[in-house]
């Protein structure tokens, strides 16, 4: 239980932080979600679409819709045509919104980056197993 407990305190902290970033920035904490599922998907090159961000962030097309009128009127994400399929619409995070997340986050993660210089690439991989197979118990047997 001890690993549980440190998990949800963890969870607790980064939900703290983003939501004084969201403070901070006018942004509701739904809109940081967004925008860390977009910079993700960018990151590994996942075609983010709007019915792909609302199944994560569990949201209706309304709702869905709403939320990236939001963050395009704020200049952070941007639609545009799919250069395969003119029928898709993809999302992109603007550079506003990573220069604005790395304004506040760069420490944090500079921290974590620090902490894991500590620990050796067998426990670093250790670690990366544990977390990912945490967030997929959780993916599976969460509320529903």
């Amino acid at each position: 239980m001890r690993l549980v407990h440190l998990l949800r305190a963890v969870t607790v902290e980064f939900d703290l932080l983003g939501a004084e970033f969201a403070a901070r920035e006018g942004l509701h904490p739904t809109d940081v979600r967004a925008l860390i599922h977009l910079l993700d998907a960018a990151r590994d090159g996942t075609r983010a679409t709007p019915g792909w961000l609302g199944e994560r962030l569990r949201l209706n097309s309304a709702g869905t819709t709403a939320l990236m009128d939001r963050l395009e009127r704020l200049g952070l994400v941007r639609r545009e045509r799919d250069a395969e399929d003119r029928r898709r619409v993809l999302l992109r995070v603007e550079e506003k919104a990573v220069e604005l997340g790395w304004a506040f986050f760069g420490p944090v993660v500079d921290g974590v980056v620090t902490v894991a210089e500590g620990f050796g690439p067998d426990e670093l991989e250790t670690v990366r197993r544990f977390l990912a197979s945490v967030l997929d118990s959780t993916g599976r047997t969460g509320p529903g």
